[in-house]
């Protein structure tokens, strides 16, 4: 099972990380429209991901409230068309999410810089275990220091959370 280290946080522009992450040297490889639809299930989160017209089922545990947010999760490629009207048929949505993302990528970490359809700007880390996790922390410290990342002020909470709570406010 793959795992990884993960940061959210919220902007109020891209500006600063942007010049931060090219002085790094970290490598924009794409843009993606993604849209994620989130399934009631009883434990963790299950997500269908459309992005850039590839669908993948994407079910995730974290623990929200330890000091590290490491995350297990699994992916599952979907061929069909329109997978999300046959999950609707087996699960309540909880919550859709649209947002476009800036994905870029510095040793073996994935850097998120996205703008979420009505909440706002956000920046999320991504640092996967390849050699351990004791490693893992060590590049994902790393990742923090370069972009002068004020652990803090992090968001302990899946976009899901956030739109939910928006529409229930």
């Amino acid at each position: 099972m793959p795992t990884n280290l993960e940061i959210k946080l919220k902007l109020d522009s891209f500006e600063e990380k942007l010049q931060l992450l090219k002085k790094i040297g970290a490598k924009q490889t794409q843009i993606l429209n993604q849209k994620d639809i989130y399934y009631a299930v009883p434990k963790g989160l299950l997500k269908l991901r459309t992005e850039n017209k590839k669908s993948t089922l994407i079910f995730y545990n974290r623990e929200e409230k330890r000091k590290r947010r490491w995350s297990e999760f699994y992916l599952l490629n979907i061929d069909d068309k329109n997978p999300s009207s046959f999950l609707k048929k087996i699960s309540e949505v909880e919550a859709v999410v649209q947002k476009k993302r800036k994905l870029f990528l510095f040793n073996n970490t994935r850097i998120h810089l996205d703008n979420v359809k009505g909440l706002g700007k956000f920046l999320e880390l991504e640092t996967m275990v390849v050699n351990g996790k004791p490693d893992a922390e060590k590049r994902f410290k790393e990742i923090i220091y370069f972009l002068k990342l004020d652990q803090s002020k992090q968001i302990r909470k899946s976009y899901r959370d956030l739109i939910i709570e928006k529409k229930t406010k």
